[in-house]
């Protein structure tokens, strides 16, 4: 500093310039270290009905409406589950910062689990993103690509939640606006310190979380959630859901998940038995709580646990779930094919009820409820598939579906760790094709495709290990060609391996005779079999078709494994399904 007061102008200029690029290198600096994303927010989605030119989303003067997302359980400061990830919408009010343009800012982010979850909508008319790092405690970094869909093209298939309406300076339109979950791998067991954001045109970033609720965890039971169907309609009336296990375990939670709904649900109360026959429990129900309160609403998109309850979960058992409902519930997000019988009671709120008297009506599906987990245990193996996984034509009340009969087999040795086994079967279901489109009451439950309900079916199941993609046959026998298939199941393959799960593919099983099951269709049929016997893409195969199909007439199931309907195995077709599985590869 004496040279610089000394010297002469041009020294002097030269130490200016030197303090100047030290400045700016600090500024640099301070700017690259990590801080919560609230700090980060540079731009305004929310407005208020009334002043909608207070916020500015997407750079034309459009923005989300206040109203809707209160409406739908997202008020500012609320905390969601979604994807088994606990995101807090941002509080802030209608027309301040709620939301971060990436640009490649470092978030401070802190945690240990399987996935790191972004709540984010693209603003660039098609789906924005980019490559960002993850940063560990120590020291250590890894890669992500992190993709949002547009907040108003996007597929309504993938969205958290869709909201009524764009408000726009010019006034509101009747629109959907759409909000999404997307999650990215992280390196398991380590801590995390920060994330650098992708710099990404267009790409909003909401909040972002650790995900953790999977650890510590085994998926006992779980169903797939097909479609949002009308029900009841359901005012003050307590369902009572039997379910089967896979593991036991000392201490259980549930799992409800809001999925597809544009509006919260509420759930007064709830309890958890084994069942002693119907709708009767063994002993008196235990009550579960939900944040240390007796019951729980769950926003639109969103899912609720339960606390953990220390609750002995027998293995291969049924369970009575029961719940109340206190507020009209009109629709609901559901499972169709339970091949079981559960129960609705009577007015009121009979969860805690040990006797069945109250139950007087039974219904044959499974609403709102999507899991049973039970605490430590090795882990899961999830079933991904259709109708057969789904146990159509097995046995109603007698759990022979073939997950039931692989559950079950697991249970019974010790060559290999008795995962709980968790079947994601869904009747109707496309590898490729939604069916259901992903919003609103519909009368088709046979979901959205495989590859658009991977991430919340599978790659979001508590402590999964190794999947099972077990679909096609309904993507040949409406026109999908064998390519599409394919293509189908290689992004499956590669999200599920890039996760750290084992995936295994079995393949399609013969149908001629059934009306859609042309020669046409077989050729197809064959066609993916070969490919998922030789293409080395999964990590092993199981030859379903091998095991039932007729070698007579090869594109024919043999008839003491048929149901009938030559396209679904009966009892003993599923269960030779199951037995020829190789433990090992699990």
């Amino acid at each position: 500093m004496r040279r610089c007061v000394r010297g002469v102008l041009v020294v002097l200029t030269l130490c200016g310039s030197l303090l100047s690029a030290v400045s700016a290198q600090a500024v640099e600096e301070r700017r690259a270290a990590p801080v919560p994303l609230e700090r980060l927010f540079d731009n305004i989605a929310v407005s208020d009905d009334s002043r909608p030119a207070a916020a500015d989303f997407d750079g034309a003067g459009a923005s989300l409406s206040a109203r809707d997302l209160t409406a739908a359980g997202w008020a500012p400061g609320r905390t969601l589950t979604v994807q088994g990830a606990r995101l807090t919408w941002p509080r802030r009010q209608a027309g301040e910062p709620d939301n971060v343009r990436a640009a490649g800012q470092n978030v401070r982010v802190t945690g240990r689990g399987d996935a790191l979850a972004f709540l984010v909508a693209s603003t660039a008319g098609t789906e924005a993103g980019g490559p960002g790092t993850v940063t560990y405690g120590n020291g250590t970094r890894s890669g992500y690509r992190l993709t949002a869909p547009d907040w108003r093209t996007g597929p309504l298939a993938t969205k958290a939640v869709a909201l009524p309406h764009v408000n726009t300076p010019g006034g509101q339109l009747a629109e959907q606006a759409r909000l999404y979950v997307v999650t990215v791998p992280l390196t398991p067991g380590r801590e995390l310190a920060s994330v650098r954001l992708p710099r990404a045109a267009g790409l909003h970033v909401f909040a972002v979380s650790v995900r953790t609720a999977t650890q510590g965890w085994t998926g006992s039971w779980t169903t797939a959630t097909g479609g949002y169907a009308a029900v009841g309609p359901w005012t003050d009336r307590t369902l009572r859901l039997v379910v089967r296990t896979s593991a036991g375990g000392p201490r259980v939670r549930m799992r409800f998940d809001n999925t597809f709904a544009a509006a919260p649900v509420r759930i007064g109360s709830a309890t958890v038995a084994v069942q002693a026959s119907g709708a009767a429990a063994r002993g008196t129900p235990m009550p579960l709580s939900f944040g240390g309160e007796k019951g729980v609403e769950i926003p639109a998109g969103a899912q609720a646990y339960s606390d953990p309850l220390g609750f002995a979960v027998p293995a291969d058992a049924n369970l009575l779930v029961s719940f109340h409902l206190p507020g009209p519930v009109p629709a609901a997000p559901l499972h169709r094919l339970a091949q079981q019988r559960s129960y609705v009671s009577e007015s009121g709120d009979h969860a805690a009820d040990g006797t069945a008297g109250a139950y007087t009506s039974v219904i044959t599906s499974w609403p709102l409820l999507a899991g049973v987990d039970v605490s430590g245990g090795p882990g899961s193996v999830v079933l991904l598939g259709d109708s057969i996984t789904d146990g159509d034509k097995s046995t109603v009340d007698a759990n022979r579906r073939w997950p039931n009969v692989l559950a079950t087999r697991l249970l019974k040795q010790s060559a290999v760790p008795r995962y709980g086994v968790l079947n994601q079967g869904v009747s109707g279901n496309r590898v490729v094709t939604d069916r259901y489109p992903g919003d609103g009451v519909s009368t088709d439950t046979a979901g959205v495709s495989a590859l658009h309900r991977f991430d919340r079916d599978v790659l979001a199941q508590p402590s999964a290990r190794t999947a099972i993609v077990f679909e096609g046959v309904n993507d040949v026998r409406w026109g999908t060609s064998a390519e599409q298939v394919i293509a189908g199941l290689r992004e499956l393959a590669a999200r599920g391996q890039a996760r750290g799960l084992r995936m295994l593919a079995a393949t399609i099983l013969p149908c001629e005779g059934e009306t859609r099951c042309t020669a046409a269709v077989d050729a197809e049929r064959v066609a993916v079999n070969e490919w998922i016997r030789e293409g080395g893409v999964f990590d092993g195969v199981l030859d379903f078709d091998a095991v039932v199909r007729d070698p007579a007439d090869p594109a024919r199931m043999l008839p003491v494994y048929d149901s009938g309907d030559h396209l679904h195995p009966g009892d003993a077709g599923l269960a030779a399904l199951a037995n020829s599985v190789d433990l090992r590869l699990l």
